[in-house]
């Protein structure tokens, strides 16, 4: 997990918003590295012991998010993936078409040109840069919370994007308080990722398949790709989707409307 590859959720991180003025402001925390430890001549029961520390520090976080999304009844969805899926593209047509009480928190190692294509759409959209983290956790969104103002009920009865790192690794351990993952497998990834990657998979409650649009151009087997991710999660959804054909993409909004009347 995150102490072997040098991120855990106590590193600094930034977080950038834009108001209507068009002026950004940038929030730093300093959360103190615990000193992530490589493998190699490191004790596996203290491994063990300061992951599970780390997953019930980010649990605690987790569950005051969803108190919080819960007191505004708003949907919250944490979009995990690989790079290069299609996250943003999909968001951007999202908020297009329902931009009503609708919000993103954005998180990227560097730069905020997700968050511009976003913003663009006339959604607030809060930026987290995690620097050399490769996910979000519980803690940054709850800052990121505080951005968008909650509290005035501009939200309320809506929905909060939370686009996660582009990793299909370390983002399906760490809870948001999110209501569900939502997992995008592009068709140029190949049908097997559920299964490299099942711990994602199982924890997602939906995969959208996408770029539907290139489908004839690439060897991908998408019955294949459903039966491997059936394997390791039974109930996952499933809706494959082109944003730019718009193949799918009602299948997509009414899955989002369905799970605010939930």
């Amino acid at each position: 997990m995150c102490l072997t590859c040098g991120c855990n959720p106590h590193t600094s991180h930034d977080h950038e918003h834009k108001e209507e003025t068009g002026h950004h402001h940038h929030h730093h925390h300093e959360h103190g590295p615990i000193g992530a430890v490589h493998a190699h001549g490191t004790d596996s029961s203290r491994i063990l012991q300061v992951e599970e520390d780390i997953l019930a520090e980010n649990n605690h976080y987790a569950a005051h998010n969803r108190e919080r999304f819960k007191a505004h009844k708003i949907l919250a969805l944490n979009m995990v993936s690989s790079p290069g899926s299609g996250k943003t593209s999909l968001l951007t047509h999202t908020l297009t078409a329902k931009h009503d009480k609708t919000a993103v928190i954005e998180g990227d190692q560097f730069t905020d040109r997700d968050a511009e294509r976003l913003r663009k759409t006339g959604a607030p959209v809060i930026q987290i840069n995690t620097g050399s983290g490769c996910h979000l956790d519980a803690h940054m969104v709850g800052h990121a919370l505080e951005d968008l103002d909650m509290e005035s009920g501009k939200l309320d009865g809506g929905v909060v994007y939370i686009e996660n790192v582009g990793n299909l690794v370390c983002p399906a351990s760490f809870d948001l308080g999110e209501a569900a993952k939502v997992v995008l497998l592009s068709v140029t990834e190949g049908e097997d990722k559920p299964i490299k990657y099942s711990h994602m998979f199982a924890a997602s409650k939906l995969m959208l398949i996408t770029k539907m649009d290139l489908l004839p151009y690439v060897p991908f087997d998408i019955e294949q790709c459903i039966a491997f991710a059936r394997e390791v999660n039974p109930t996952i959804e499933v809706i494959k989707l082109s944003v730019r054909n718009n193949e799918g993409v009602q299948d997509w909004f009414d899955w989002i409307d369905t799970m605010k009347i939930a």
